[in-house]
């Protein structure tokens, strides 16, 4: 006899590609007023799954129930109808319509044939009541920042009356003040009977949030835990080994400094920025949303222009806002956004590995595909990129598997400078520490990283310093022996004495902690 509490099960599913097997035999149940965590890393099969949901793929071999009844879900009609609404990462909302158009797309209600303008606001207003977002129906998508985003695409999802929510990394680019919230709403829809199935790779949101845990792996289910399971154990479950260590930090003997900036200024931005990186250390940023760093490290990089002070590169200076000085003195950025920044992603791995030294592998306006191909390949198994191949689209890959392209396109580049901005963001535990070990070889061979990032843990367990930014200045430097969470945030919260105003210190957000 069937659970009655039970809305959702999933049995036995398989789903392979070409070339590819994403399920094979993953079983998943869903209960009426429960969050669910689905837990993986990135290529473990989850987002496969969770299209099975919304219809976007169909299942090979299994069975997927609703109230107990097998169902087959073809299309997002079936999966609206069944009472399942998936919200994924990258928003699924038209930019230059209003909220409540969006809200009720294709489900405008009508009086006397015309769509109800009026009816149809009413109705968004009462559901972003409900999400608890301080919206107006008429304002433009485009005009919303992302945690409004996330709240309308939940209103959407309440107006469909859905009874499964699938939420997929809805916390990745919100800050701590936004995930409460989130939280909040999660809550509620709940204690409202609604099924919630949350997929996060922030392992301290699952104790907060989730009643049950359901790890995948390798395209398998292999274990389900309650949500109070120690994070160790999820770790393990998760990659199929324990890690001992969450920041593997080996500190190599410090050499000549490599990066010297002095005095950097961009007026309105930064001002008076200033420090060194040398050979074999890291040096992490620190520092509220809207301090300045990821204005300083690109301009560093050459990317955005700035108005005094020097970069400099083994004592040697560079030409200001010229990105081919930066990288043929060394210096490589990995962006914030590696998908709009960092990658092609239209384009294959092997491309993309070799978008950097495509002018080197010239001669006389000929690339040596043959080299280039035989390089990327190297790269690619010495990160240990998870893909089908060389010529597969970096589009297709996981967020960590991309994510190592963006590093890899740069070690082949030979850089002795690389700057990470938030390098870790986005992708699970597995392969965070997979960054982090590489990062490791990157200072044993010499190289300096200057690493930026929000998640405080991160920049203690990694760097050798820390430099914490404040109001477009440097407000202090701490030693990894001084660096602790409430030193850095004391910086991050003052005001430098000889700071002025600026532009970018509107964001009082702390960074994520643990």
């Amino acid at each position: 006899m069937s659970d009655p509490d039970e809305l959702l099960r999933i049995e036995g599913i398989r789903k392979t590609f070409p070339g590819v097997v994403a399920l094979d035999g993953v079983d998943f149940d869903l209960r009426r007023g429960e969050v669910h965590v689905l837990l993986g890393e990135n290529g473990a099969g989850k987002s496969t799954l969770i299209k099975m949901l919304s219809g976007a793929h169909t299942p090979d071999e299994g069975r997927i129930r609703v109230d107990g009844e097998e169902v087959r879900i073809h299309g997002a009609q079936d999966a609206e109808r069944l009472g399942i609404a998936t919200i994924y990462q990258e928003f699924n909302l038209v930019p230059d319509l209003t909220v409540a158009e969006n809200i009720f797309l294709g489900r405008q209600p009508r009086r006397f044939g015309m769509i109800d303008r009026r009816r149809m606001e009413a109705d968004a207003e009462v559901l972003l009541a409900r999400v608890g977002v301080d919206v107006s129906p008429r304002a433009r998508v485009r005009e919303l920042g992302i945690a409004r985003l996330q709240m309308v695409e939940i209103a959407k999802a309440l107006s469909l009356e859905a009874r499964v929510l699938v939420m997929d990394e809805p916390t990745a680019v919100l800050t701590s003040e936004e995930v409460e919230k989130l939280f909040a709403i999660v809550r509620g829809l709940r204690a409202d009977g609604v099924g919630v199935v949350f997929i996060t790779h922030h392992l301290e949101e699952i104790a907060a949030l989730g009643d049950r845990v359901t790890v995948i792996r390798d395209g398998r289910s292999v274990g389900q835990v309650p949500a109070g399971t120690p994070e160790e154990e999820l770790v393990r479950l998760m990659v199929g080994r324990s890690i001992e260590q969450q920041y593997p930090r080996r500190r190599p003997d410090r050499g000549t400094p490599l990066l010297t900036v002095e005095g950097l200024t961009r007026d309105g931005v930064f001002h008076d920025v200033g420090f060194e990186v040398h050979a074999g250390e890291v040096v992490g940023i620190a520092g509220l949303v809207g301090a300045g760093r990821t204005e300083v490290v690109r301009a560093v990089f050459g990317a955005d222009p700035y108005d005094r002070g020097a970069v400099k590169v083994s004592g040697t200076a560079l030409r200001r806002h010229d990105v081919n000085a930066a990288m043929a003195a060394g210096i490589g950025l990995v962006p914030e956004d590696r998908k709009g920044q960092g990658l092609v992603l239209d384009a294959s791995v092997e491309e993309n590995l070799g978008l950097v030294t495509l002018r080197s592998a010239t001669r006389a306006g000929l690339v040596d595909r043959k080299a280039q191909r035989a390089a990327a390949g190297r790269m690619a198994e010495r990160l240990g990129v998870r893909m089908a191949g060389l010529g597969q689209h970096v589009r297709t890959l996981s967020g960590g598997n991309q994510q190592k392209v963006v590093i890899g396109k740069w070690l082949l580049a030979d850089s002795k400078v690389l700057i990470l901005d938030e390098p870790t963001r986005g992708i699970d535990v597995g392969a965070k520490v997979e960054i982090y070990q590489l990062i490791n070889e990157l200072t044993a061979a010499g190289a300096a990283v200057l690493m930026i990032s929000s998640d405080l843990p991160e920049v203690l367990g990694m760097s050798d310093r820390v430099l914490v930014m404040a109001q477009g200045r440097i407000a202090g430097e701490l030693t990894a022996e001084e660096a602790t969470q409430d030193a850095v945030m004391a910086l991050a919260v003052s005001t430098p004495s000889t700071a002025t105003s600026t532009s970018t210190s509107t964001g009082r957000e702390a960074p994520r902690g643990h």
